[in-house]
């Protein structure tokens, strides 16, 4: 099998100039490239091998934004980030932490896991995730 890595995740922004702002200055990203296209431009943000592209959004939402952990309907539903401490992380986001459901405790499915979630300035959710940590032997996929 080829060798896959994950490249970025794209976002079409009403503000892109806002959204990098706020991805920048709360998680870590830097702007790693700029592309002129149709008078504005493409930018990639990164953050370790992490890296979110930002085009000028063309349309409308379809829908209304997200609340409390994500969208039910097909599709992402959130982006997640691990953090040491997600009390902390909000503490830090002051302001701009638009709380959308609030830190919530896994211990039953794995202990020390807790998350929160909160939303961009543009609405798309946001997972802030502590002590997330990989099953050392998974089962196989279920029903095929």
């Amino acid at each position: 099998m080829a060798t896959l890595k994950f490249l970025h995740l794209a976002l079409a922004c009403q503000d892109p100039l806002n959204i990098e702002r706020f991805y920048t200055r709360h998680f870590g990203f830097r702007r790693a490239r700029a592309v002129p296209v149709d008078g504005g431009e493409i930018v990639f943000l990164k953050s370790d091998n992490v890296y979110l592209e930002l085009f000028k959004a063309r349309l409308p939402a379809p829908v209304p934004s997200a609340s409390e952990d994500g969208p039910w309907y097909p599709g992402w539903r959130h982006i997640a980030f691990r953090v040491d401490d997600v009390d902390a992380k909000l503490a830090e986001l002051g302001a701009d932490a638009r709380v959308t459901l609030k830190p919530l405790d896994f211990d039953d499915l794995i202990e020390g896991w807790r998350s929160a979630w909160v939303a961009d300035p543009e609405g798309n959710i946001i997972e802030i995730s502590q002590g997330y940590e990989d099953e050392p032997a998974p089962p196989p996929p279920r029903g095929g």
